[in-house]
C-alpha cells in the first residue's frame, strides 16, 4: 500500500512538472492543444505508412551484402523478435541507391531472436556473450562495420523509401555534417521527433511531438542539438575518433545527445533531415516508466551528462526558453524572405536566383523563412526548400501574412521583399509590425524599365503611361528599403541618377561553373531557354519563328531550335514552324545543353540579367545574343559572346560557330570565367552580408 501511495505521488509530481515546462514553453494556448493531443485517441497506424504487419508469418528473406558497402546499418537488439523481423524486412523492401549492409548485434536476447534471423540471408548476424545493453552493442556493431557510414537503427523501427540516400545528401550538401538524423514519426502517423533541444540543465526535449509529421514548420532541414539513436547516421572514422558511445552512459540513455556534444566539440554540425523518414516504436525497446526498466537510467545519466558538458551547456538555452526561439538559439537571426510565388528553379532564373539566395541566407548562418505571397506551396515545394535549410510559411498553418507578422514581427533581424508588385503591399506593414527589422527590398529587374522598352517597341500610348506609374512606385519603394537590392550594374547606375539617396546593392544572378562534357565536333542544333509567362520570351520566339530561324536554316538546312519552357497551346499552335521545336519545360537542363552547339536569346526589350546566358555559360555552352540581352553582363562580343542585332547576324554567327571548333572552344571556356568572375555564390553571399551586418 504504502509503495503504491509513493508511485502515486511520483506521478503526480511528475505530471506537475511537465505541465509547468510545457507551458514555460508552449505557452497556455500550445500546452492545451498538447493535452488535447494527448488524450485524444489516435488511429492504431496510419496505413499510407505502408507498415509491415508484425504478426507476418515468418518466411526466409535476403538482405544486400556487398563486397565494399557505403553504410553500414547496425540494430542492436535484445528481444521482440517479430520487430526486428519487421524492421529488416523493411530495409529490404526499400533497399538505398548505394550499396548497404545490415548488421545486427543480439544482446543476449531471452527469445528465438538468434534462430530466426539466422534464416535471413546475407545478414551479418553478431552475438554478445553477455547483455552489453545499447552501448555495448552499438560498440560492437560498428567495430565490424566496413562502410564509410555507419547507420545506428533501432530494431522497433520500420524505413521507408529513399531513408539512407536522403542522410547521405545531407553529408554531402552540408560539408561540415557530422551527424546526421532522420525525421521520426508514431506507427499512427503522428510525429515524434524533428531533432532533439538540450536545455543549459542538460534537459532534453523532442521538437515536434505528436504534431501532424507533414507540417510545414518540420519539413525544413536544419542544425539541431541533437538526433535520437533511433536512427542516426555517422562518418565511421569520426565515431572511431571521438571513441563511439561514452560508456559512462551504459546500458542506455543520453548517449546520443552525448555523442552530438562530442561531434560539435570536433567543429562539426548535427542536422535533422526531414526527408528520411523512419517509422518509430517508441517504447518498445525501453518502456516509458522513469522508474523501471531501462528508463531508470535516463535520470541519472542527465546528470553525468550535465557534469561533463558544464561548459558547453553554458551556451545553451534555459531551462524554460520557449520552444520557437530554442529552436533558432545558435542561428544569426531570423530572416523573412517573401515573393509572389513559391520559386521553382526549373520554370524561371528568377526562381533558380532566389533558391540559391535562400541558400546562402542559411549558410551565413540566418534562420530563413519564406512565404509566398499567392499563399500556395504544394509539398514537394515546401521539401525543395525545406532542402535549402528554408521554413515555408503557408497560409493554412499561419493564416495570413499581416497575422504572422503581429505575432512574430519583433522576432525578425530582416525582411526581403521581393518584386514591386510584393514590396508596395507590405513595406509599411514590416515598418509598423517588425520595426527593428532592416527593409529589403529585392527588384530583380527593374519593373518600370522593362516596361518603357515594351512600351518603345510597341510604339504603344497606354503601355508608356503604365511605365510611368511603375516608375514612381518602384522608385519610392528603393528610398523607402534600407537596401535594395538590382542584378546589373547598368541598373545600379540608372538608380543613382533616379534614387541618389538611396542605398543600392548589386545582387545578381547565381551560378556555379560546370565543364562541359562534350566538345565542339559531338554538338549540333541550337537551344533558346524560357517560358512563356515572361513576355519577351514570347517575342523572342515569335522573331524566331518569322525571321531568325528561316536564316539560320539557309546556313544550316537541317538545324533545330530547341525551345525549352512553359509554353500554352496555343503559342505552340502559332508557332508551329519547320525547325522549330517546343519541349515545354524540362525537370533538368544539363542534357540539353551538353549536346547544343549554342544557346540564342534574341531579346528584344526587357530588363536585368538574363539568367538564359548565365545558365548556358555556366555549363560551357557558347551563346549568341542581341545587345539588349548581354547589358550589364560584362560580356564582350567575339570574347565571351557573339552579338547579333538582326536575322542575317544570327545567321552568320551561327555559321562561324559550327565551323570554327577554335572559335567554339574560346567562347566555352571565356564564358565559364565570367560566370566565376561576375555570378559566383560568393559574390551574392558579400553582398548578403553587407546588408544584413
Amino acid at each position: 500500500m504504502a509503495g503504491k501511495l509513493s508511485w502515486r505521488l511520483k506521478r503526480i509530481a511528475y505530471l506537475l512538472q511537465r505541465l509547468r515546462g510545457s507551458v514555460a514553453l508552449r505557452g497556455w494556448r500550445g500546452t492545451l492543444s498538447r493535452i488535447r493531443q494527448e488524450f485524444q485517441p489516435p488511429p492504431a497506424r496510419d496505413d499510407s505508412l505502408e507498415l509491415i504487419a508484425l504478426d507476418e508469418p515468418f518466411a526466409a528473406f535476403a538482405l544486400p551484402c556487398p563486397e565494399a558497402p557505403k553504410v553500414s546499418v547496425v540494430i542492436p537488439v535484445h528481444g521482440k523478435r517479430e520487430y526486428t523481423v519487421a524492421c529488416l524486412r523493411s530495409l529490404s523492401r526499400h533497399g538505398a541507391g548505394v550499396p548497404f549492409e545490415v548488421i545486427v548485434v543480439d544482446d543476449a536476447s531471452p527469445d528465438d531472436t538468434v534462430a530466426v534471423l539466422g534464416q535471413i540471408k546475407r545478414l551479418r548476424l553478431l552475438r554478445n556473450a553477455e547483455n552489453l545493453g545499447f552501448v555495448g552493442s552499438c560498440k560492437a556493431g560498428a567495430a565490424a562495420a566496413r562502410g564509410e557510414f555507419v547507420v545506428f537503427l533501432n530494431n522497433d523501427t520500420q524505413v521507408t523509401a529513399g531513408w539512407i540516400d536522403a542522410l547521405l545528401r545531407c553529408f554531402a550538401e552540408r560539408p561540415g555534417c557530422g551527424i546526421a538524423g532522420s525525421r521520426l514519426v508514431y506507427p499512427d502517423g503522428r510525429l515524434q521527433e524533428a531533432g532533439a533541444l538540450v536545455f543549459a540543465d542538460g534537459s532534453g526535449w523532442n521538437v515536434g511531438r505528436f504534431e501532424p509529421r507533414d507540417a510545414a514548420p518540420f519539413r525544413y532541414r536544419r542544425r539541431t542539438d541533437y538526433v535520437s539513436g533511433a536512427a542516426l547516421m555517422i562518418r565511421r572514422e569520426t565515431f572511431e575518433r571521438i571513441g563511439g558511445f561514452d560508456p559512462r552512459y551504459a546500458p542506455a540513455y543520453y548517449e546520443d545527445a552525448d555523442l552530438a556534444f562530442a561531434v560539435r566539440r570536433l567543429g562539426l554540425e548535427v542536422w535533422y533531415e526531414p526527408a528520411s523518414i523512419v517509422v518509430h516504436c517508441e517504447g518498445i525497446s525501453a518502456g516509458t516508466d522513469l522508474d523501471a526498466g531501462m528508463k531508470r537510467h535516463q535520470r541519472p545519466n542527465q546528470a553525468v551528462f550535465a557534469d561533463k558538458w558544464k561548459v558547453e551547456l553554458g551556451r545553451q538555452p534555459p531551462p524554460g526558453t520557449p520552444l520557437d526561439r530554442a529552436v533558432r538559439w545558435h542561428r544569426r537571426g531570423r530572416v523573412l524572405v517573401v515573393d509572389a510565388t513559391l520559386p521553382d528553379p526549373t520554370r524561371d532564373s528568377g526562381s533558380l536566383r532566389l533558391c540559391e539566395i535562400l541558400r546562402i541566407l542559411d549558410e551565413l548562418g540566418w534562420s530563413v523563412a519564406f512565404h509566398p505571397d499567392d499563399g500556395r506551396a504544394d509539398g514537394a515545394g515546401i521539401d525543395r526548400l525545406g532542402a535549402l535549410g528554408c521554413e515555408v510559411l503557408v497560409n493554412r498553418d499561419i493564416g495570413r501574412l499581416p497575422d504572422w507578422l503581429r505575432r512574430h514581427g519583433r522576432e525578425l533581424h530582416a525582411v526581403m521583399l521581393c518584386r514591386h508588385t510584393v514590396a508596395g503591399q507590405y513595406a509599411d506593414l514590416v515598418r509598423r509590425l517588425a520595426p527593428q527589422a532592416r527593409l529589403l527590398f529585392d527588384t530583380v529587374d527593374l519593373h518600370f524599365l522593362r516596361e518603357e522598352r515594351a512600351a518603345a517597341l510597341a510604339g504603344h500610348t497606354g503601355m508608356a503611361q503604365q511605365a510611368g506609374l511603375s516608375r514612381r512606385s518602384e522608385i519610392a519603394l528603393i528610398e523607402q528599403a534600407d537596401t535594395s537590392f538590382v542584378v546589373s550594374p547598368y541598373e545600379r547606375e540608372l538608380l543613382a541618377q533616379l534614387a541618389p539617396s538611396a542605398k543600392v546593392e548589386l545582387l545578381s544572378n547565381i551560378h556555379r561553373a560546370h565543364d562541359g562534357l562534350r566538345g565542339h565536333a559531338e554538338r549540333r542544333d541550337l537551344m533558346f531557354i524560357g517560358g512563356a509567362g515572361h513576355p519577351p520570351n514570347v517575342d523572342a520566339l515569335r522573331w524566331i519563328a518569322t525571321e531568325i530561324l528561316p536564316r539560320l536554316r539557309d546556313v544550316i538546312p537541317d538545324l533545330c531550335v530547341h525551345a525549352l519552357g512553359d509554353m500554352p497551346e496555343a503559342l505552340h499552335r502559332e508557332l508551329a514552324t519547320p525547325g522549330l521545336e517546343l519541349h515545354g519545360r524540362v525537370p533538368d537542363l544539363t542534357p540539353w545543353l551538353d549536346r547544343c552547339l549554342a544557346s540564342i536569346a534574341p531579346l528584344r526589350f526587357g530588363a536585368g540579367v538574363k539568367g538564359k546566358i548565365n545558365m548556358a555559360m555556366s555549363h560551357g555552352v557558347p551563346v549568341i545574343a542581341t545587345t539588349l540581352a548581354v547589358e550589364g553582363m560584362q560580356l564582350r562580343h567575339d570574347h565571351d559572346v557573339l552579338v547579333a542585332d538582326d536575322a542575317s547576324a544570327f545567321a552568320d554567327a551561327v555559321r562561324r560557330l559550327h565551323g570554327d571548333a577554335a572559335l567554339w572552344d574560346a567562347l566555352s571556356r571565356h564564358g565559364m570565367d565570367n560566370v566565376r568572375r561576375h555570378f559566383s555564390p560568393e559574390l551574392a553571399a558579400a553582398a548578403l552580408r553587407q546588408a544584413l551586418d
